[in-house]
């Protein structure tokens, strides 16, 4: 009997072992990816509006929840959208596979209310899980752990209203357990983002729950923190990470604060609304550029939005803005892939990574002719250069040195320096 409760713990130990490197080179490759696709869409597409958000505000509650007996969308072709994300030089992509609104983009047993009642009827997450698998981009899904459809649910709109006294939490937890089984079993996903822990009927307490079940049906799958109320969020506000449910922190709509301990990925839209809207005001190339030099630079992934249209396509215009940052990669890649964050803070004018021997400068003031920066501790600079350009010429002072920047780069699109060392830049403190 001893011996048997001895092999019984060591088993245990072993696999729990086995489970945690796992999950840890899982985080490592995941975060040295640096790039991502975020795409929400939904029949709410149909209306232009936000999705979830624009259900009983902006869209009657009825209407929004009958757009699926209109989602047609007849020109949605997985392989093109993941060769936009390829393209655009993104590693991975995340779909809304069910969004606040309780509507699934893939066939579940356990609701009807879901792609197969719908006009188009075929499964949007299978064809994108395929195409990235041929692609080599990871997939990932997001899950939202709220949702106001749900009769069990206890809240059934965005507004501050009662909650329902015939819901059923414990009945509602089980049906999104059988959803993420569904999605885990179906689809293996790398990653999942989950999100809408901040409402009083979901505690911290579900969330580990949640968690835990997750990773016992894949421990190497990775999870933000949205399961738990901890989170920077669009408040990028500085978390406890000992009381985060989730292995990264998620800032949203803004670049996270620098941290070389704690892994965190910024949520970003390539417009202002996180589904598509006509018309929706796109940011600039050097806005998205710096976006992610600065996310890069604080040790950060970032996830850019895009909103496919009714029809399933991804507008012409975003198309070609991120085309025009995988050009952009094309050249600068060294300097964002595999890197880590600093070792100099980031700017409102420059974001610095580094890797191997060499710190990479993004220089997001275009019009400068100089930049002053301070003594690297302990390292001495053999030379500097434009990444894909010309050299960079220096002059070192007692407590720091200054860059030349060559005058062709004047007020083109964020450019990047390379300094080459004559050690490892990747045990440099962060130099504030």
């Amino acid at each position: 009997m001893t011996k048997k409760i001895i092999f019984l713990c060591v088993f245990i130990v072993a696999n729990f072992n086995a489970y945690a490197q796992a999950d840890k080179e899982a985080l490592k490759k995941f975060m040295n990816d640096r790039f991502g696709m975020f795409i929400h869409w939904g029949p709410v597409s149909l209306r232009g509006t936000e999705i979830g958000w624009s259900r009983d505000n902006q869209v009657a509650v009825n209407d929004y929840d009958s757009l699926y007996k209109e989602f047609n969308p007849v020109l949605f072709n997985a392989e093109d959208i993941v060769k936009v994300a390829k393209d655009a030089g993104m590693k991975y992509l995340t779909i809304t596979a069910r969004h606040h609104d309780g509507f699934c983009l893939w066939p579940s047993a356990f609701t009807d209310y879901d792609i197969t009642n719908t006009p188009y009827k075929k499964d949007i997450v299978a064809a994108l899980n395929e195409a990235c698998k041929k692609a080599d981009i990871k997939f990932c899904i997001y899950y939202s752990v709220l949702d106001w459809y749900h009769p069990d649910y206890p809240k059934h709109s965005s507004k501050e209203i009662p909650l329902d006294p015939k819901s059923d939490m414990p009945k509602y937890i089980a049906y999104m357990k059988n959803q993420l089984k569904e999605l885990i079993t179906n689809y293996d996903p790398y990653m999942l983002w989950f999100d809408g822990q901040w409402e009083k009927p979901w505690t911290d307490e579900m969330g580990k729950d949640i968690y835990d079940y997750v990773k016992e049906l894949k421990p190497s799958i990775i999870t933000n923190n949205r399961l738990g109320k901890e989170m920077a969020g669009v408040d990028n506000k500085t978390t406890d990470h000992t009381k985060i449910i989730g292995d990264y922190d998620t800032p949203e709509q803004v670049v996270g604060k620098m941290n070389m301990d704690f892994p965190w990925e910024s949520c970003f839209t390539i417009c202002q609304q996180w589904s598509w809207k006509p018309n929706d005001k796109m940011k600039s190339l050097d806005t998205c550029i710096s976006i992610l030099a600065k996310t890069a630079g604080g040790n950060g992934n970032l996830l850019l939005n895009v909103g496919p249209m009714p029809d399933g396509r991804i507008e012409a215009r975003q198309i070609k803005r991120l085309e025009e940052i995988g050009d952009w990669l094309k050249t600068n890649g060294q300097a964002i892939y595999g890197t880590l964050g600093g070792p100099y803070e980031p700017k409102s004018t420059y974001a610095t990574t580094r890797k191997d021997n060499k710190v990479f400068i993004h220089l997001l003031e275009t019009s400068a002719s100089t930049i002053d920066l301070k003594q690297l501790p302990n390292r001495k600079i053999n030379k500097a250069y434009v990444l894909g350009g010309s050299p960079v010429s220096i002059t070192p002072h007692q407590e720091n040195f200054t860059l030349f920047l060559p005058a062709k780069q004047h007020a083109r699109t964020p450019y990047v320096v390379v300094l080459e060392l004559n050690g490892s830049s990747e045990n440099l403190p962060i130099i504030k």
